[in-house]
């Protein structure tokens, strides 16, 4: 029977590592559909167990210094992330073997350079050799301490004819370290009678730089992974139950479907599922995008994550985990961390035959120096031999794509932009048409009084914007629909002060009614405020006006049609310009949204979108 595991590995370091689990388990028989993730460092694979066992896997793949991590077999793969003191303590031990190493390599490289300054060989209270052993004290504790990470990957690297940069990097300052310290304290081995110029700083500062880029690349995935961690965070640690015997709470991890969550107000859904009774306003936008929230009633569907607004329900769960749409969410962003652009395929084949050749090249150049070009002067060979592995050390070759594609994924599904792989990503250059949501993406998300409108009959009689806003909110206020709670807030930041409401009544889904003095006041739809129009100029001036952009509230005040508040999500500062240089750049943006047309083409005109 064939079955799909995602298990945390430990002991990655690079791309080179990445290419070396998954050609090690694509070999085994049993063993096919290999992925790892450098972001969140697990490898996912499915395996036939009447050929192959998990344990057998994690054996084979320890072979080559890496640590399977089987524990996690029974966990979901959306709630296996690696937890965040594993990333602390990989980024606390890297930025502690940088500091070490960069207390060191300064001192050595200043030291190494001083010679070649003019005339400073004459102020120096020192000779060359004392300076070459001072530098040897200082070196050694860079090479036996930070170093030794690369030394230790080489030596599995090369025990299993697998090497890596880290191969490159070892063998490299190796060379350099132990060439200058033979000529440093036995000069006689090389028939030397003078100082000769070493290579400590060469192999330190190399082992300095490596490790700085080690920790920067540690510290981006340790933030993407909080970002995918973010969205676990959307779902509550527990969940309330309706059983037999009552309801009672249990951990989130335990919920499985067909359970009936009892939902409060407040709370976030924990699973996805259909609403069984009760009904309630539930806050989407994390996944619609739409900033005002949606009424829920029995038969409804319900996604985990999402927030309860005002009301409570209960509801049948029905996926949970990764079959949830939040579920789907963190794997689509897992895997497009995990994923590899066309130029990283490329990147990748490279590095397989890149270390062996480099080596093989320093080698030939070893012996012809040796044997042709310089007989039998050991130095000299050796300095080509060293110099050829420094300048050919490139971690970047593949360390640049993948670390790219994890930081580009990781900001962007911080700022809800979800990329499906890294060959998508890399494919973006070539969009010469962008489709763009309205809600949330060009507009703020959030319901706000764009406009007051007053009729003629109103104004007659010594009506103001500011007394049908004190009226509205006044009534709004005992409201739990956005819109009403719109009016309020932004009758709150003009200071104009409430009244007291009485006889509050509310239509779902249709208006409200309230009495303040001995003013009745109702607001809502057309249809439904018509209803309590006193005279005919009121319903004919209802019946003929123009139906606004955004969301409109009709007001009837004592029988008379007094005005409309218009509701609206404001265009976001700066979109406007951004439209500009999509045009420039011979991308054609289109709006694509959910919203009413009059809506949509009045955020279009704002913004220059034809």
């Amino acid at each position: 029977m064939s079955e799909r595991l995602s298990l945390p590995i430990e002991g990655m370091t690079c791309a080179s590592c990445v290419a070396r689990v998954e050609k090690v388990l694509n070999r085994m028989d049993g063993v096919k559909g290999v992925s790892v993730n450098l972001a969140t460092e697990k490898v996912a694979f499915e395996y036939d167990d009447s050929k192959v066992t998990p344990e057998k896997i994690a054996s084979e793949v320890a072979e080559y210094g890496y640590t399977l991590r089987l524990e996690s077999i029974n966990s979901s793969k959306s709630e296996s992330l690696p937890q965040n003191n594993q990333f602390y303590d990989i980024e606390n031990d890297l930025l502690g073997d940088f500091r070490i190493a960069l207390l060191f390599s300064i001192p050595v490289f200043v030291l190494g350079m001083l010679p070649m300054v003019p005339g400073c060989e004459h102020i120096l209270p020192f000779s060359m050799e004392t300076l070459n052993k001072i530098q040897f004290l200082l070196a050694t504790p860079v090479m036996f301490l930070p170093g030794k990470r690369f030394f230790r990957s080489a030596v599995k690297g090369l025990r299993h004819l697998a090497p890596d940069m880290n191969t490159l990097v070892a063998i490299g300052t190796g060379s350099a370290f132990a060439y200058s310290m033979l000529v440093t304290l036995f000069p006689e081995l090389f028939s030397l009678h003078h100082a000769e110029h070493t290579y400590f700083d060469t192999s330190v500062v190399i082992i300095t730089l490596i490790l700085m880029g080690k920790w920067l690349e540690s510290r981006s995935k340790k933030k993407t992974t909080d970002e995918i961690g973010k969205l676990l965070e959307l779902r509550p640690a527990t969940a309330r139950i309706r059983r037999q015997d009552g309801i009672v709470e249990i951990p989130i991890e335990t919920v499985k479907p067909g359970d009936i969550i009892v939902l409060l107000p407040g709370e976030r859904l924990p699973a996805d599922g259909i609403v069984q009774s009760g009904k309630s306003t539930v806050d989407e936008s994390m996944i619609t995008g739409e900033s005002l929230p949606v009424m829920k009633g029995t038969g409804d569907k319900v996604v985990g994550g999402t927030l309860n607004k005002n009301g409570s329900f209960e509801f049948t769960v029905t996926a949970i985990g990764d079959t949830s749409v939040l579920g789907q969410i963190i794997k689509l962003v897992e895997d497009a961390q995990g994923s590899k652009a066309p130029i990283q395929n490329l990147a990748d084949k490279i590095s397989s035959f890149f270390v062996p050749a480099v080596i093989g090249i320093a080698l030939v150049t070893f012996f012809v120096h040796f044997f042709i070009v310089s007989p039998f002067v050991l130095s000299a060979a050796l300095i080509k031999f060293v110099a050829v592995l420094m300048i050919a050390c490139p971690c970047a070759l593949g360390l640049a794509t993948p670390t790219a594609i994890i930081v580009a994924t990781g900001n962007a599904a911080r700022r809800g932009i979800l990329i499906k792989n890294g060959e998508a990503l890399e494919r973006a250059y070539s969009i010469d048409v962008l489709l763009m949501d309205k809600t949330g993406t060009l507009t703020e998300g959030n319901a706000r009084v764009r406009e007051v409108i007053l009729q003629s009959q109103y104004v007659d009689r010594e009506g103001t914007p500011e007394t049908l806003l004190q009226l509205a909110a006044s009534v709004e206020l005992f409201s739990e629909h956005p819109l009403g709670q719109a009016i309020v807030n932004y009758a709150q930041e003009k200071n104009i002060t409430l009244s007291t409401c009485s006889d509050f009544s509310y239509c779902e889904g249709e208006g409200v009614f309230g009495r303040i003095g001995d003013q009745e006041i109702v607001l809502g739809k057309k249809s439904f405020v018509s209803r309590y129009i006193m005279d005919t100029e009121s319903e004919t001036q209802l019946l003929s006006v123009a139906i606004p952009a955004g969301s409109p509230i009709y007001c009837v005040i004592s029988g008379v049609f007094a005005g409309i508040i218009i509701v609206d999500d404001l265009v976001k500062a700066g979109v406007a310009d951004a439209v500009k240089q999509l045009k420039a750049s011979s991308v054609l943006p289109v709006i694509v949204s959910g919203d009413t047309i009059e809506n949509v083409a009045a955020v279009a005109s704002q913004i220059g979108v034809e």
